[in-house]
């Protein structure tokens, strides 16, 4: 008989109950510890929440823009000045989906027989967890153990969040009226995609940036036109400007800027990135090594600098994507328990900023190709020429593409659009598969449809030479 394999998975997010499934689907007897509640950060306070407000944000949006298609109420009024945004309602459906799928989450778990247990979990060694309850402590057997314990919200010391008027993006759905403004310090994802949807339901917003533009790790011509249509609807962005506090003064922030000016609101949102949550987990006595960050070090296939310890999701730093964390998880399970496996390519990582309009990536970036670090030529087609973007009123936004100069194989893409993160999967396919210019450029695209731009792209990179340089 084979000996049964017991698996501690210490965090419940995508990293931990992906692994779950699959430790229990090969054999393993699986034992998951989560402190908040099944799902993890990215089902109760991040990623479902967030993109629930960000889609109620987006029918406000289409709305805004209902006139240009001829739709008004009777008389001029625009179709939006009908509407208004109850926040208490908004907040209150994106807490009840988030505990809807967090209870779908934990259901799927029993079902398939990992043993849920709600407290916390340090390793003893690398053979034993300890879990800590309300009713105690259990030291538990471990074979296999990995860490998926995700990360916090970083905190400055002078701009502590309150939970009322200085806020971490956990505590934003707390609110229940809309911010008559809101400052949004820091515009990098996070700071951007609430700010976006902020504005779009109506708080006028303030964008506290430290660099020249927002979202600066991303496609360059991306992040411009984002910060075009940003300030075209009326949203404030203070470029290289760097916050160095916040304090609350009766029924308002006043946000202190590096360069002496202040900048006041009636809520403030802090978006200054991520701390992991590794300390007090055991991980160096364990010989478990963590970078001067404190983000767990894994290799391609998620393993630790320690025997039989492996570690998935954000608190390894890897790529801050649900969608790598539950694949990391995967791999180490797959790898661990001895079943087929491919080390992790962040190459044929598809990822998306919802913003409005969305950015989506995949591949090879233009900062590489700009550096050399990539030889690619490429080929920009923006989406105001695309015959469905004009029938929806689509403005702004474009496709590029990159290639190998002479084979012509994918190597990359970016979408800027409406529904980026649903028409990236062709360029993702191509990258995954190596495919060529040609092959995307002979594929059927429906006409009208965004994705025809794909497909065009890829037919103006059709026969380059390797003489020719990138171009646009």
């Amino acid at each position: 008989m084979r000996p049964v394999t017991d698996v501690v998975i210490i965090g419940g997010g995508p990293g931990g109950y992906e692994a779950a499934l699959v430790a229990g689907q090969l054999g393993g007897n699986v034992t998951l510890i989560e402190r908040r509640g099944v799902g993890g950060s990215a089902v109760l306070t991040d990623v479902v929440p967030s993109k629930t407000l960000i889609a109620t944000a987006e029918v406000m949006t289409t709305l805004r823009g209902a006139h240009e298609l001829g739709l008004r109420l009777d008389g001029e009024r625009h179709l939006d000045e009908a509407f208004s945004v109850d926040l208490a309602a908004v907040n209150d459906r994106v807490l009840k989906l988030a505990a809807a799928q967090s209870s779908d989450i934990g259901g799927r778990l029993e079902a398939e027989g990992v043993r849920l247990i709600e407290g916390t979990g340090r390793l003893d060694g690398t053979e034993h967890v300890i879990a800590g309850t309300a009713d105690g402590t259990e030291r538990l057997p471990a074979d296999i153990i990995l860490i998926a314990t995700g990360t916090t919200p970083r905190e400055l010391p002078t701009a502590q969040p309150d939970g009322e008027r200085i806020l971490t993006w956990t505590q934003l759905y707390n609110l229940r009226e809309l911010p008559e403004r809101l400052i949004v310090v820091g515009s990098g994802v996070t700071g951007a995609e609430f700010a976006s949807a902020y504005h779009a339901l109506g708080a006028d917003v303030v964008l506290v940036s430290s660099r020249h533009q927002v979202l600066p790790g991303e496609d360059d011509d991306a992040a411009r036109v984002v910060q075009q249509v940003f300030e075209r609807s009326g949203m404030t962005i203070l470029s290289k400007s760097r916050a160095q506090a916040a304090r609350v003064v009766g029924d308002e922030v006043v946000v202190e800027l590096a360069d002496g000016r202040t900048v006041t609101g009636s809520h403030c949102l802090m978006a200054v990135g991520s701390i992991p949550n590794t300390s007090g987990l055991g991980l160096a006595e364990a010989g478990v090594r963590c970078n001067d960050a404190g983000y767990v070090t894994v290799d391609k296939v998620s393993r630790t600098t320690a025997r039989g310890v492996y570690a998935a999701g954000d608190c390894t730093g890897v790529f801050a994507l649900a969608s790598v964390a539950a694949m990391q998880g995967r791999i180490a399970m797959w790898h661990s328990l001895g079943d087929a496996v491919g080390p992790l390519d962040l190459r044929t990582v598809a990822a998306n900023v919802f913003t409005a309009p969305e950015i989506a990536t995949v591949g090879v970036s233009q900062a590489e190709v700009a550096s050399g670090l990539a030889n690619a030529h490429a080929v920009m087609l923006p989406l105001n020429t695309n015959a469905r973007a004009k029938m929806r009123g689509i403005n702004d936004g474009f496709v590029k593409i990159f290639c190998l100069p002479t084979t012509g194989i994918v190597i990359g893409g970016v979408v800027v659009a409406p529904i980026a993160s649903e028409l990236i999967e062709g360029l993702s396919l191509a990258v995954r598969e190596k495919l060529t210019v040609d092959q995307v450029a002979q594929s059927f695209t429906v006409y009208p449809s965004l994705t025809g731009s794909i497909a065009e792209a890829a037919r103006r990179l059709h026969g380059r030479s390797a003489a020719q340089a990138v171009s646009y």
